[in-house]
């Protein structure tokens, strides 16, 4: 008799071990629920008046003739030729408005006739200084790029990209509808941070990877990784006296929304930062010890966790690696800078600028190493105890030919 090993969804486990499961899963989605209606904000709050013009309206418009001029004719101090360019505003209710706009030759950015721009309107500022030029449009590029994505996800991932993207849109909504507005109405950073992670956490996982005891083991690692992650961010940035005023964003959010507290916005930077990247390796461990116990039965909890650890040893090392290389991509220009400036690597290092990313990223990089081992052993014993190792057929019931 033929033997094959069937590679689609999980079998489902017993009945014991999803009462255990919901047991701890149950209690922490309805304490999720219940955040969600405690700290849910009722739209983004008006903020203070600060006199740098933050609240102007975008427009779009389109650079329609570009022309040299001596700089001196708008300027008797400027020297050099400088271009006017004439722009059209194509939407809103000053469509087909057109405006005048100076360029001097050592702006960086230099328009050419067709390009579409963006417009920062103040409606309140005389009429011929109503409109300015902040940015090119990119628009259609990056909606192509975008699109591009969701094609690639889907015709390889198929209804698992679908229900990714589908995932990636609720995240991003909880982003935008949530978190963001609650911090803004001056509810704690940290406690948001966790809420609304912990209600992308259990949409996402469970939209894409099916409610199975699989995707709990994938929830529940997450869960404690995340809860580590919260408690390492509370102590370090409190004994290294990180503050989290360290760019003119978080200074401007200050100016804007008083009630912020700025230290509270940086630990959930490191909540939210590390999410995604748990996700990663507690559903790649989670898979595999599912996997591993599928192509063999007889595979117990301590072979499954050690044969699992060395699928996760490959992860970590490969991971890690990854985070430091991102921060290090993303934050170049900042170093270049300091090492112009001839400063040691340990005073960049602990530079208050600089030991925020460092804290991000190795205190995320702590809950991904410790998720690992969390989530091999939890899905080990759970993969183990459902499925028993086979016994021994009884003697006599083959006969050999």
């Amino acid at each position: 008799m033929g033997h094959s090993h069937a590679h689609g969804p999980a079998a489902p486990v017993s009945a014991h071990l999803r009462r255990v499961i919901a047991a701890v899963l149950i209690p922490f989605a309805v304490a999720v629920v219940v955040g969600l209606v405690v700290l849910w904000p009722d739209g983004v709050p008006a903020h203070q008046h600060t006199g740098v013009g933050f609240d102007q309206q975008i427009r779009h418009g389109r650079v329609t003739t570009v022309r040299e001029l001596p700089c001196a004719d708008v300027n008797p101090a400027d020297q050099g030729t400088c271009r006017q360019d004439t722009v059209e505003v194509t939407d809103g209710p000053d469509r087909g408005r057109v405006f005048t706009v100076v360029v001097h030759p050592d702006e960086p950015r230099q328009y050419g006739v067709g390009e579409r721009v963006v417009l920062a309107y103040a409606p309140d500022a005389p009429a011929d200084l109503q409109y300015s030029v902040v940015d090119v449009d990119r628009n259609l590029p990056m909606g192509v790029l975008a699109g591009l994505f969701a094609v690639v996800v889907v015709v390889i991932g198929r209804w698992r990209g679908v229900a990714a993207l589908i995932a990636l849109a609720i995240s991003f909504a909880v982003l935008s509808l949530f978190i963001l507005p609650a911090i803004l109405r001056g509810s704690d950073p940290l406690l948001v941070a966790i809420v609304g992670a912990s209600a992308i956490m259990l949409i996402a996982l469970y939209l894409c990877h099916g409610l199975s005891a699989r995707t709990s083991v994938a929830v529940l690692g997450t869960l404690v990784s995340l809860v580590l992650i919260g408690v390492l961010s509370l102590v370090f940035s409190a004994w290294a006296h990180l503050t989290g005023n360290t760019s003119e964003e978080t200074g401007l959010i200050h100016d804007l929304y008083p009630g912020i507290e700025i230290r509270g916005l940086l630990l959930a930077g490191f909540v939210i930062g590390s999410l995604g990247v748990l996700f990663d390796v507690t559903v790649t461990q989670t898979s595999a010890i599912w996997e591993l116990h599928e192509a063999d039965p007889t595979m117990g909890a301590g072979r499954l966790y050690r044969t699992g650890m060395r699928i996760g040893r490959d992860h970590i090392a490969s991971t890690v690696n990854t985070l430091v290389l991102a921060y290090a991509g993303a934050a170049l220009p900042l170093l270049l800078l300091f090492s112009v400036a001839h400063r040691t690597v340990v005073s960049v290092a602990t530079s208050e600028l600089v030991a925020e990313e460092i804290a991000r990223t190795l205190v995320g990089s702590i809950g991904l190493v410790a998720a690992v081992p969390v989530t091999t052993g939890l899905a080990a014993l759970i993969a183990a105890a459902d499925h028993p190792r086979p016994a021994p057929a009884p003697v006599g019931r083959h006969r050999h030919a």
